[in-house]
């Protein structure tokens, strides 16, 4: 699915709607994958096929962002399952990027954060994608066998499910 589909996806307007109605308000706003393409059309940006798709784990790297913007890990490997990407709305600053997608992460204000990968990941949800998706796992150059994807150790899960927490953190306040 892609946050283009509004004509076979209705449902795509009201919710594009109520991001932006969001942001207005300075309600805080993370979204993940889609969710990240989601806040970047919902404020102008063009979502659109990547050169490569990314799935599997794979480095990010931080990007300088404002002075007051999350700060990601110089490197870490995160979560990736995405074909699409996205241009930045206007105002938003990277956070992060990868050698297979430019906009990694961005930030808008303090309030609202886009993560292209995924922190939320577990071994429950890999099994999950691995058994609903594994179509997906065509040949690429950023496309990992399921066999290593399942290979993370409990501590990369660890890793980036405690940068999930640092991440809501900053934007609750907490």
């Amino acid at each position: 699915m892609s946050v283009n589909d509004e004509s076979a996806l209705p449902w795509l307007r009201p919710e594009k709607q109520f991001i932006r109605d969001a942001v207005e308000k300075d309600v805080a706003v993370l979204g993940v994958c889609l969710g990240a393409q989601l806040i970047a059309n919902s404020l102008g940006a063009r979502v659109f096929r990547n050169n490569q798709k990314e799935i599997g784990w794979y480095p990010i790297e931080a990007t300088p962002g404002a002075v007051d913007a999350f700060r990601f890990p110089e490197k870490c490997t995160v979560f990736h399952w995405h074909g699409e990407t996205f241009d930045l709305p206007e105002g938003a600053v990277r956070l992060a990027r990868s050698t297979a997608c430019e906009n990694q992460a961005f930030q808008i204000g303090r309030n609202v954060i886009g993560l292209q990968f995924h922190l939320e990941t577990t071994p429950k949800s890999i099994h999950l994608l691995l058994e609903n998706c594994a179509g997906e796992l065509v040949k690429g150059s950023y496309i990992q066998p399921a066999s290593a994807i399942r290979e993370a150790s409990p501590a990369t899960y660890t890793k980036i499910n405690s940068l999930m927490g640092n991440v809501l953190s900053y934007l609750t306040g907490l």
